[in-house]
């Protein structure tokens, strides 16, 4: 490894060894165990990190393919980093394949400290909404409904029991840069339902003993919390109990269920109907 500068707060450097600590430490986070250990997680794309660092997010280090030298928007992100006290990383191709798992790696990848928000600082008010993900095990599921409470405006998400890591490489991955913008809480079932009793709005659940068409509720007075079930089970009893309503989507195929992320994108945009309208520009034809 070879230094082509280095500057206070944070370095710049050049790497094309496998075997640099540096990168073992980065390609480590692909593994749950290194992730909570370093309480770091992995993005890639240099829109994501541009996001994340406007997003107000902490950045450990920058690695950058030596295809982007000269590239102005990686040199102003890399200079961001230093300022930040990161590191920043210049590699080869070898490397950054070995880091992203990819044959044909996206140019930039950014190393964030992880960020979880205390669900005792949730305070819902009037037109908020929260979901609540009891025991996700997908994490394309999990990163498709971040990506979609980002999409329609909804207030972030809690994770309730042993779930999938909202950092895993393959969560953020689908989540399509909402990572940064989706605040996320994580609870045990006992504290959930503990804080759900303190909840000042309506909590609504879908459940295959649902009577009631998710399309015939009121969700427009005061805030609204959606628990949803996970992949195989679905809502486990203590959590449906606490619901206020059980709702239904109806089918009429053969299908006996949806996909989690699916059903969930439907109750959102359902929830949040009053709120999402096309501007005049989007309406032209």
């Amino acid at each position: 490894m070879s230094e082509r500068h280095a500057g206070a707060p944070g370095q710049v450097k050049e790497v094309t060894s496998l075997a640099n600590p540096l990168i073992k430490d980065i390609k480590a986070l692909s593994l749950k165990k290194f992730r909570d250990q370093q309480n770091a997680f992995m993005a890639e794309g240099l829109k994501l990190v541009i996001d994340a660092l406007d997003l107000g997010w902490s950045i450990r280090t920058l690695v950058f393919a030596k295809s982007g030298r000269g590239n102005a928007a990686v040199e102003k992100v890399a200079a961001r980093t230093v300022a930040a006290g990161g590191t920043v990383l210049e590699v080869s191709e070898k490397v950054l394949v070995a880091i992203t798992r990819r044959d044909n790696p996206q140019m930039v990848v950014g190393i964030f400290s992880q960020k979880f928000l205390p669900l005792k600082d949730i305070r819902a008010r009037d037109g908020d909404v929260w979901v609540a993900l009891d025991r996700v095990r997908d994490p394309g599921n999990l990163g498709t409904v971040i990506r979609t409470v980002d999409a329609v405006g909804a207030k972030g998400i809690i994770l309730v029991g042993e779930t999938t890591d909202p950092f895993s490489v393959e969560t953020v991955r689908a989540t399509m840069g909402s990572i940064f913008a989706v605040p996320v809480a994580k609870a045990t079932p006992e504290t959930f339902l503990a804080w759900r009793k303190g909840f000042p709005g309506l909590v609504a659940g879908t459940h295959l003993k649902g009577a009631v068409d998710y399309r015939s509720v009121d969700f427009s007075k005061g805030p609204v919390l959606l628990m949803m079930g996970n992949e195989q089970q679905g809502l486990p009893e203590s959590m449906a109990e606490s619901c206020d309503r059980l709702l239904r989507i109806p089918q009429a195929g053969r299908a006996d269920s949806l996909n989690l992320a699916v059903a969930t994108g439907i109750m959102l945009f359902e929830i949040r109907r009053g709120a999402l309208k096309l501007s005049p520009e989007d309406a032209k034809p």
